[in-house]
């Protein structure tokens, strides 16, 4: 019972990998599609993003499970509730990508960027994924100094994604109002991308040391101490 136990435990921290790496190529495919209007890496990213769903739901019907059943404790019980969490943001991470997909498939045969856009959507996907390769190797191998650079990641496309707007709402924009709400939504499709890439990465310094992220700064969590009368009722 024990034996399988554990291997339930490896089963989910291998389950949040395989979900990022997914995530991971789903992005990068989604960039590739909008960028080069390939309708059919479109369509491919939209139905894999279901695959990353499904496993999201096997994820948390393993751990309830787990949870009901073995009563975990100490280092098992953070990992289960932080895996929920890590689980939560790389499924929001694919189904963003399949935004972007989908934001391909709906101009096609016409591109969804125009050309004045084109290097700064280029380069908050080439940013988008190298978060999401970090993010993967943070998840896989706990890797915390990796994890310490994603916000400086993050930071980086919340710049991109100012210089966008910028450009939006200059006096001389020269295109329909349509491109501009692609553009707005897909820069803030790669910027919440890199946020819940960020997020995930604090849910594994977390797992890994017991400190969370708040207010911009690591603070130890300490375990709550009961009071001296328990009201009756909860709010």
């Amino acid at each position: 019972m024990r034996n399988e136990y554990q291997a339930n435990l490896a089963e989910v921290a291998d389950t949040l990998v395989q979900m990022a790496d997914l995530v991971h190529t789903g992005m990068w495919q989604a960039s590739r599609a909008l960028l080069d209007v390939d309708a059919e890496l479109a369509r491919h990213v939209v139905a894999a993003d279901a695959h990353v769903d499904a496993q999201y739901q096997d994820l948390q019907e393993c751990t309830y499970l787990l949870l009901a059943r073995q009563a975990p404790v100490a280092g098992d019980l953070r990992l289960l509730t932080s895996a929920l969490h890590i689980a939560r943001d790389i499924e929001r991470m694919g189904d963003l990508a399949a935004h972007v997909a989908k934001t391909a498939l709906r101009r096609t045969p016409q591109p969804a960027v125009v050309p004045e856009l084109h290097e700064i959507i280029s380069t908050m996907a080439d940013h988008a994924h190298r978060i999401a390769g970090k993010l993967v190797t943070v998840i896989q191998d706990a890797d915390l100094q990796l994890a310490d650079q994603l916000e400086h990641d993050d930071n980086t496309i919340d710049t991109c994604k100012r210089q966008l707007f910028a450009i939006l709402l200059e006096p001389g924009w020269a295109y329909p109002i349509a491109p501009a709400i692609d553009a707005a939504q897909l820069a803030r499709w790669y910027e919440r991308y890199a946020d819940h890439a960020v997020n995930a990465g604090a849910r594994v310094r977390y797992l890994a040391t017991g400190i969370t992220l708040r207010s911009s700064r690591w603070v130890q969590v300490r375990a709550v101490q009961p009071r001296a009368r328990v009201p009756a009722t909860i709010e």
